[in-house]
C-alpha cells in the first residue's frame, strides 16, 4: 500500500511539473491558449489573515506571486516560503510593488490566525484562507491539484501543486516558478514580471 501511494505521488508530481513547464513555455512563445488566458478567473471570496477581502480583483494593480499550500506541510511549503523570502531580499527595492500570497488548501485547520502566524516571519507574504467551498472555487479557478491523504496516525496531509504562479499588473497569469527552481532563474523571472508595464 505504501509503495502504491509513493508511486501515485510521483506520478502526480510529474504531472504538476509537466503542466507548469507547458504553461510557462506557451507564455514564453507568446501563444497563450484561451485556457491559460482565463486561468484564475472565478468568483471566489476569500480573506486575508488580517480580515481583508481577497478575490480575483486583489491581483490588479501590481505584479503578484501566488502559492497554494497548508500550514501542516512538512517540506514543500516551508521551503517555498523560504525561497520567496530570499527572492524579496535579493530584489530589494526592485520588489517594492511585488505582492506575494499564500492561499491555504486546508481551511479546516488553517484559520486566519493560524495561517497568518505561519507566514508572519517572512515579512513579505500575505496569508489567505476562507471557507471550504470558497477555497475549492479558488483551487478550481487556478487549476490547482489538492488532495487530502490519510496518515497512519489518523490525521491527514495534503498533496498539492508546488509551483508559484506569476501574475502581471492586470492580474493575468504569465508563468510559474517551479518548486526548487534555480534561484537566479526565479529572480530573473520576477525581474521580468516587475518590469512589464511598470
Amino acid at each position: 500500500m505504501a509503495a502504491h501511494l509513493r508511486t501515485a505521488r510521483i506520478v502526480l508530481w510529474v504531472a504538476v511539473v509537466v503542466v507548469a513547464a507547458v504553461a510557462t513555455g506557451l507564455y514564453a512563445l507568446g501563444t497563450r491558449s484561451p485556457a491559460l488566458a482565463s486561468l484564475g478567473d472565478g468568483d471566489y471570496q476569500l480573506q486575508t489573515a488580517a480580515g481583508e477581502a481577497f478575490n480575483r480583483d486583489s491581483f490588479n494593480g501590481h505584479p503578484s506571486a501566488l502559492f497554494f499550500g497548508f500550514t501542516h506541510c512538512p517540506d514543500v511549503c516551508p521551503t517555498t516560503l523560504a525561497e520567496m523570502t530570499a527572492w524579496f531580499e535579493t530584489l530589494g527595492e526592485e520588489a517594492r510593488d511585488l505582492k506575494a500570497y499564500f492561499v491555504s488548501v486546508d481551511p479546516e485547520r488553517d484559520t486566519p490566525e493560524v495561517v497568518g502566524a505561519y507566514v508572519a516571519w517572512t515579512g513579505h507574504v500575505t496569508a489567505v484562507t476562507g471557507s471550504r467551498s470558497e477555497i475549492d472555487k479558488a483551487i478550481k479557478a487556478w487549476g490547482v491539484f489538492a488532495k487530502r491523504i490519510a496518515t497512519e496516525d489518523g490525521s491527514y496531509t495534503m498533496d498539492h501543486t508546488a509551483s508559484v504562479f506569476l501574475l502581471d499588473r492586470q492580474g493575468n497569469f504569465t508563468g510559474t516558478i517551479a518548486y526548487r527552481e534555480d534561484a537566479a532563474t526565479a529572480v530573473a523571472k520576477l525581474r521580468k514580471l516587475i518590469a512589464a508595464d511598470s
